[in-house]
């Protein structure tokens, strides 16, 4: 990450992160992905290599490791919590 997209910050640092995806109706987590983090926002990009291999195994390419039961909120305009 040369350049920050999110706030323009030109350090980052080497982590691993994990992403939700919404694929088709269903959520994926992927643990462990390497990611350039920015050290200003946070903001986290993959490489192009890393970004393929993740939407392969999102969409089904790969067995899941283990499954994790996943609590869903809907956000309401009244502001009910």
């Amino acid at each position: 990450m040369p350049v920050c997209p999110a706030c323009g910050a030109d350090r980052s640092r080497e982590e691993r992160v994990d992403e939700v995806f919404h694929v088709d109706e269903r959520y994926v987590l992927v643990g462990r992905i390497p990611a350039r983090v920015c050290v200003r926002c946070g903001e986290h990009s993959f490489s192009r290599e890393t970004a393929e291999r993740v939407r392969r195994m999102a969409h089904g390419r790969a067995e899941p490791t283990r499954s994790v039961p996943l609590g869903v909120f809907e956000f309401t305009r009244d502001g009910a919590a």
